[in-house]
């Protein structure tokens, strides 16, 4: 069964008297003039306004993002976004966004709007499926990937191949508010969603073993392709966590990134043909049929015709 937490607003923390660290935090209303947010950096197509800060349009062929400049100096952690996917599209619409926490910010890129190969975490909030073949999920879909810059992000696959973890999650189109929780403490990555307008955060996945170094960046960015949605991004609040009681202190700043349970790298395999239907093979039979037939029709007249020119000629 999945596990719920209750919470009416999102401010657990709060109660708790743990605040969002205001350097890495983005709330409306959004401070600064034009595109300038202090601490935050934009790139691409994004678009501020007074209600929430549009990663893309609805438009083909868009990438946007918005990058915290200060690097996140504490190990443990937790990020709460606030966020909305919508557009026209009523079956097809694409392609998503994504969460980061990397070394390399504010490199705009094919995977969601930032680069691949990239150094850290990602959590990818994919809306299409790119897979011609069957998945074992569907979308949209949710999934983490830890990256020491050695492994690409495989599009045709929708990550699976090096997918951390996973979840199916329908927040796309919805009228009301939709969160995304990303939690980081003691080596193990928490991520849960509130898309049912509840109020409660519901389990996406855990995943244990992950060693992230400190000092990378928080960023979140979103791309369009052949198809489009709008991203937006309504606010950011990142929180400070204590170590657990009892924990040794270490100097996480040159840790690899690693996660003990990712998915083995696989390399990239085209699909097998799709084998012909029962359909489509009695269609091309019977076009076939009708082909040959026409062929032999007119090969019969041509040979009518030259007999009778023959028979002319002889008499």
């Amino acid at each position: 069964m999945v596990g719920r937490i209750q919470s009416s607003s999102h401010t657990e923390y709060e109660e708790m008297g743990i605040y969002p660290q205001r350097d890495h935090s983005l709330t409306k209303p959004y401070q600064g003039s034009g595109m300038t947010i202090p601490n935050w950096d934009f790139i691409g197509n994004t678009m501020v306004t007074t209600s929430f800060i549009r990663l893309t349009p609805d438009q083909q062929s868009r990438l946007g993002g918005v990058w915290n400049k200060v690097p996140i100096n504490f190990p443990n952690w937790e990020v709460q976004l606030e966020f909305k996917v919508s557009g026209h599209g009523k079956e097809l619409f694409g392609d998503g966004m994504a969460f980061w926490y990397v070394k390399h910010p504010m490199q705009p890129g094919n995977i969601f709007g930032s680069a691949d190969y990239f150094w850290g975490l990602s959590v990818f909030l994919d809306t299409y499926a790119n897979q011609n073949g069957a998945h074992s999920h569907g979308h949209p879909y949710i999934s983490a990937m830890v990256n020491n810059a050695t492994l690409a992000y495989d599009h045709d696959r929708d990550g699976t191949h090096t997918e951390l973890a996973g979840c199916e999650s329908k927040f796309r189109g919805l009228e009301h508010d939709t969160y995304l929780s990303i939690r980081y403490y003691n080596d193990t990555l928490t991520v849960r969603t509130d898309i049912d307008g509840t109020g409660l955060w519901e389990q996406c996945f855990v995943a244990e073993g992950v060693r992230l170094p400190t000092g990378l960046y928080f960023g979140v960015t979103a791309a369009t392709g052949d198809l489009s949605d709008n991203h937006d991004v309504i606010s950011i609040k990142t929180y400070m966590l204590d170590a657990p009681s009892g924990t040794i202190q270490e100097d996480r700043s040159m840790i690899i990134p690693s996660a003990a349970h990712a998915a083995p790298h696989r390399d990239h395999v085209d699909d097998d043909p799709v084998p012909m239907s029962w359909l489509k093979f009695f269609i091309y039979l019977i076009l076939s049929v009708v082909v040959l037939s026409a062929i032999g029709v007119i090969g019969y007249v041509i040979y009518q015709k030259k007999q009778e020119t023959a028979r002319k000629r002889f008499y």
